[in-house]
């Protein structure tokens, strides 16, 4: 797998997720017709299913992470900045094989993107806060390395 093929991963599931949230519709109905409907060479298709499937399982738990640093209800943020932001807090959380730098320029660049003009800079803050909570030794580190 290339770094590229994630990162189209990822922005297929920023759309898939998008739709979940609006729809309410089962994840792995999303995904089937996600996958019809879509071109899905270069990607990676596990990863994608990973994600689709894992942010509705946990998605009270990743709230939970994001509400505290929002200014404002959780329902008002941008549908899609939303999905940027938990897919963001799920990496963070779940897969501290990804350097958290790394799952902080992926979703800032999902929310330029597709997200609203500015988006990206909300994303950005209220991740940066988020990670300080979930990866607290890991930015320690590389701030003292630096």
């Amino acid at each position: 797998m290339n770094k590229g093929s994630r990162h189209k991963a990822r922005r297929a599931a920023v759309q898939a997720l998008y739709q979940w949230h609006l729809t309410q519709q089962p994840p792995g109905d999303i995904e089937d017709h996600f996958i019809l409907d879509h071109e899905m060479n270069g990607i990676d298709v596990e990863y994608f299913h990973h994600l689709v499937r894992e942010i509705p399982r946990h998605i009270h738990e990743l709230d939970d992470h994001i509400s505290p640093h929002l200014d404002r209800k959780l329902n008002d943020v941008d549908p899609v900045e939303l999905a940027c932001l938990r897919i963001g807090t799920y990496e963070f959380e779940f897969h501290p094989e990804i350097p958290y730098k790394v799952i902080l320029n992926e979703s800032v660049e999902l929310a330029k993107t597709f997200g609203a003009e500015h988006g990206h800079k909300y994303v950005n803050a209220i991740l940066d806060k988020v990670a300080a909570g979930l990866r607290a030794n890991e930015i320690k580190a590389a701030h003292s390395t630096a």
